[in-house]
Order: C-alpha cells, then structure tokens, then sequence
C-alpha cells in the first residue's frame, strides 16, 4: 500500500483522483466519527461536513506540507468545517441547551458499545451535550479517536497546555454527570 506523503503528492501534482479516492477510503470513517461525535450522534449533518472536509482538502491538497501527518492535517480541516457550519446554523444543538440532548434521539446515537444497552448510549451522548464545545472537541480526539495531545493541539489550533485544562474540565463533568446518573 502506497504512504499518505505518496498519495497526497500523485493527487497534488498529477491530479489523480485515484490516489485521492485511496485517502478518503483510507480516512473516511475516522473523520466521520470525530465529526458524529461533534455533532452529538447527527448522522445527515455528519456526513455533509465530511463530504465537505474531504472537498476542501482535495482543493487544498497542494498546501500540505507534511509538517504533520496527512490525518492531522485533515482532522484540522474537519474541525473548521464544522465550526464554521457552527457559526452559520443556529438550529444546532448548542452546548449546556438542556433541550439539546433529548432532541438527538435513540436513532441518531452512533453504534458504539453493546446493541442492547442504548441507555448508556443516550447517557454519554447527553453528558457529551453538557460540555463546552472545546472540550468536546478534545474529549472527542482523544478519548474516541485516541489522539495524543500535541496532535490535538496541532488539529484545533490550541496551546497544549490549553487542550489538558479542556480536557481535564471536561472529564470532571463527564465524570459528574455519568456517576449522577448511576454509573460508577
């Protein structure tokens, strides 16, 4: 299999959208499920972000410079997509709107975890609608999508020590509302 640095150079200097098919095919689920979690479980919303992540690199491919890796880089993209969705959309749930984890749903909830126990499903997607965008983002990179915490400050923008007081917040509220609710 040929490396992300060969594939984004045959896509940036030969145009081919064979190599750039090979990366999405490569990176489309993990940047559908940071941008599902994100989301809070909005499986339609989800994929129009990724769809538009996955055209603004290949617009943009040529400006990769490999300071990172090609998956840091499109998670960065992925991130300003959806806070730029952020900024337009006032119908998205926003962050700490009591109303927002129960608009989500059973059916939007992504398929981690056990079938049978979509209560701890709901549970975690609702504490994951308490947090503060930030440190939903961070919770979400690292705790889901495991990425380190210098990756999450290269994809978010963010001083790392910033990134560990998000995501420290972040799981004392987590924490808080999971043990409230019988977890623990």
């Amino acid at each position: 299999m040929q490396s992300d640095l060969t594939l984004v150079t045959q896509v940036a200097v030969f145009h081919d959208k064979r190599a750039f098919d090979l990366l999405v095919r490569k990176y489309q689920s993990p940047v559908r499920r940071f941008l599902l979690n994100l989301t809070l479980g909005n499986e339609a919303l989800s994929d129009d972000l990724a769809q538009d992540t996955f055209l603004k690199a290949y617009v943009n491919i040529g400006q990769f410079q490999a300071k990172a890796t090609f998956q840091t880089w499109l998670f960065r993209i992925a991130y300003n997509v959806f806070y730029d969705y952020k900024r337009k959309a006032s119908n998205l749930p926003q962050q700490g709107d009591p109303s927002s984890a129960e608009r989500l749903g059973a059916a939007d909830a992504p398929s981690w975890g056990r079938p049978e126990r979509t209560d701890i499903k709901m549970d975690v997607r609702q504490a994951l609608a308490l947090l503060k965008d930030e440190e939903r983002t961070c919770i979400t990179l690292q705790l889901i999508d495991g990425e380190p915490i210098d990756h999450i400050a290269e994809i978010t923008g963010m001083p790392e020590n910033t990134v560990k007081s998000h995501l420290r917040r972040g799981k004392v509220r987590l924490a808080d509302y999971l043990k409230q609710n019988g977890y623990g």
